[in-house]
């Protein structure tokens, strides 16, 4: 009966883990496919990863990719600075002020893209500012700047404020309490936020669409454009390097993530022998 009881459950989580990787490892799979536009095997080929960035196609492939890059790097660095100054100004306000403001904060978080991208091009129409780079950066830095508040304010709330006030005991200034004990603390939550606020940067497409001009495209735009005239094996292609990309920099997250906690413990266990 207990073998039962366990098998439902793991059966569950299988069958979830297949709906959500069974795609992309077909994907992956038919990248390498030799038959062009087509679900049919034909053979094992690099030839699409070769053709992604050859010809003209490839050309605004590789400048769509580079925008995208560029915005991404710009916005998760730039949300992650605001989060982090917004969540250490707000630790020292009262907690029915700081519950107020962070229910403001998360609204976006759960409004349409759809609403916040028409909600920008209105704004920057409003305020005379010409559609083009400036917009888009401006817009993806809005847009995530509250999943930078999400990841970095709960690591804040962990922290004991002890600490920071030890420091300045010490004869620390609080710039340097806050450089040298509050930022080391809390930084897992920063990186979780670059890399949160990074991804959804690079997969954006509705607020990007309402917020550039025809001069300017981003790659899920790229890739939307080639996707209006079926299967192409160059999107194959460029995807399965996007997914392996983001995996490998999640992997080493977590990795990093893991040896700093069994340091810790080391540490924690030396000192308790000592």
């Amino acid at each position: 009966m207990r073998k039962w009881k366990q098998l439902f459950p793991n059966a569950y989580i299988g069958l979830i883990f297949v709906f959500l990787y069974l795609p992309i490892i077909v994907l992956i799979v038919f990248s390498f496919n030799k038959i062009p536009k087509s679900f049919i095997w034909g053979g094992f080929t690099f030839e699409n990863y070769a053709r992604l960035f050859s010809g003209n196609d490839g050309g605004e492939i590789l400048s769509s990719l580079i925008t995208t890059l560029r915005v991404a790097a710009i916005a998760s660095v730039s949300s992650t600075f605001i989060a982090v100054v917004s969540c250490l100004g707000l630790s020292y306000f009262s907690k029915k002020i700081q519950t107020v403001v962070m229910n403001v904060t998360y609204v976006p978080n759960i409004m349409p893209e759809l609403v916040t991208g028409i909600s920008f091009m209105l704004l920057f129409a409003f305020l005379g500012i010409h559609k083009g780079f400036l917009t888009l950066v401006l817009a993806h830095i809005a847009f995530c700047v509250p999943f930078a508040v999400l990841s970095i304010n709960p690591k804040l709330r962990q922290l004991d404020r002890n600490l920071s006030e030890a420091a300045q005991d010490l004869g620390a200034t609080q710039l340097q309490a806050i450089s040298k004990v509050i930022i080391p603390e809390i930084m897992p939550g920063i990186v979780s936020s670059i890399l949160l606020t990074f991804t959804l940067s690079v997969d954006d497409y509705l607020v990007s669409n309402f917020n550039v001009d025809s001069t300017v495209q981003t790659l899920p735009m790229k890739i939307y454009s080639m996707a209006k005239f079926g299967v192409n094996p160059k999107m194959n292609a460029l995807t399965a390097i996007m997914f392996l990309v983001v995996f490998v920099l999640l992997l080493a997250a977590n990795l990093r993530t893991i040896a700093e906690n069994r340091n810790k413990k080391k540490k924690f266990k030396e000192g308790f022998k000592k």
